[in-house]
């Protein structure tokens, strides 16, 4: 049975298939039509909304990877689409090669990624997808599409973040960067101090982002600088600060809060204290994403950047107000905005705000206060995140709606990409299945 990384998605019904090839994945699309059944392509299951809840056919891309070319004079690299950013980034750095950026967990598939909006942090620096040079979409007839800003233009503004409606990503182009060293800085610093400086914070640094801990005044910043130092020899301190502090210390505290939730504020103290400055040098792909072992659901929103401030404010004190058994940090960070169809930060700069919650806890009532706070400052929720929205609801959100809903349509007439909740997300469905089905027995 498949389930998405948290475990809160699971599809007990569908089947499951690994083509190696482009002609194991054209015989799965023929089959798919014969029997009349639904395919939905799957990266790492790093989604946290059910994007890909189906009991029909998945298709994970895993043996799909690797690197297929690299135009050295252009500095465009053609991967697989189930690529793994954990794999990828070392094989580019062993060509001198980088992605300018990439989000704080690289376990997820270059398709996964880019196809959900996934993104890191900096105001000068756009979500992954806008490191796209070129698409190659499989459709269900097993022919291939080719798009770029040049050919099928429209499929490239639309199908950069295509939320794997419009067809299987095969092949992704990339435009990327000679290879280069961060030097990333920790601090702890007051909630109210950090906001006052923000503009200067995120304006001084390449990249910049804060986590506020609930329940106190207190945030950790990091920041991340290019630098030609050399990379700091892994040692205790890192190996603390890193793995026990950040995965088995702090799931240990979430298994005790999960247990005892009245405790959770002063577990939140608690984490506060242990927040100290640190710094370390390295390439940019290990210092930009991080191990997760800690297991959570997630919620987050794409706000309008001189908004932000008044969000989170907003944000804390409904919190302060409720009883929410919270530990997770709010996790706040910058991107600049693009020209992507069904991109949250489409025309406008954005900050991106985080709400998490460890697996197995109540998260409904949190997430719903956090979700009518950001709609109010005009909010675009992350499409691999969890959310309540429906296809009326992105109309009002995203001026190229329509635009994807035709070209999903011209893509994919017979919906066979098309999943129960991506129904309910364009308006096909009054009704999802998936809402029918309660997940909570699917998560521990």
């Amino acid at each position: 049975m498949w389930r998405n990384w948290s475990g809160y998605v699971a599809c007990p019904l569908a089947t499951v298939s690994t083509p190696a090839s482009s002609r194991d994945l054209v015989d799965i699309l023929r089959k798919a039509k014969q029997t009349g059944s639904s395919v939905r392509a799957v990266g790492a299951g790093h989604s946290f909304s059910p994007l890909v809840h189906t009991d029909g056919s998945i298709v994970s891309l895993d043996r799909l990877q690797g690197i297929i070319d690299i135009d050295t004079a252009r500095r465009v690299v053609h991967v697989h689409a189930g690529t793994r950013l954990h794999t990828l980034c070392p094989a580019l750095s062993a060509h001198g090669l980088a992605m300018e950026n990439l989000g704080d967990i690289n376990s997820q598939s270059i398709a996964g990624a880019t196809s959900t909006g996934t993104h890191g942090t900096g105001i000068k620096l756009g979500n992954l997808a806008t490191q796209i040079a070129s698409l190659t979409i499989m459709q269900t007839d097993g022919r291939e599409i080719v798009a770029t800003p040049e050919e099928n233009p429209d499929l490239f503004a639309g199908g950069r973040i295509g939320l794997g409606a419009l067809g299987i990503l095969t092949k992704i182009g990339l435009n990327v960067v000679p290879s280069f060293q961060l030097k990333m800085k920790r601090a702890k610093m007051q909630l109210d101090e950090c906001l006052a400086q923000a503009v200067s914070l995120t304006q001084r640094h390449r990249s910049f982002e804060m986590y506020w801990l609930p329940h106190t005044d207190t945030v950790l910043t990091k920041s991340w600088d290019v630098t030609d130092e050399p990379s700091t020899p892994t040692n205790w301190r890192r190996y603390i600060t890193e793995d026990l502090l950040e995965n088995a210390a702090f799931g240990f505290l979430c298994d005790l809060g999960k247990r005892l939730p009245s405790a959770c504020p002063s577990i939140s103290r608690f984490c506060s204290s242990l927040v100290g400055p640190g710094q370390h040098v390295d390439a940019s792909h290990r210092m930009l994403s991080t191990a997760r072992r800690v297991r959570f659901n997630e919620m987050e929103w794409s706000v309008p950047a001189e908004h932000g401030e008044a969000a989170l404010r907003e944000i804390r004190a409904f919190i302060s107000q409720k009883a929410f058994p919270l530990m997770f940090p709010l996790e706040y960070r910058w991107v600049r905005g693009d020209d992507i169809w069904l991109s949250p930060d489409f025309e406008r700069d954005s900050v991106h705000i985080s709400a998490h919650q460890y697996r197995g806890m109540p998260h409904e009532r949190y997430f719903d206060g956090v979700q009518a706070i950001c709609l109010n400052y005009g909010g675009r929720p992350h499409w691999g995140k969890m959310h309540t929205l429906r296809g009326q609801d992105f109309a009002k959100l995203y001026p190229h709606w329509e635009d994807f809903l035709a070209l999903r349509q011209r893509m994919d007439p017979h919906g066979r990409f098309l999943t129960p909740y991506l129904r309910r997300l364009f308006g096909l469905d009054t009704v999802s299945s998936f809402e029918n089905h309660s997940l909570r027995e699917n998560y521990a």
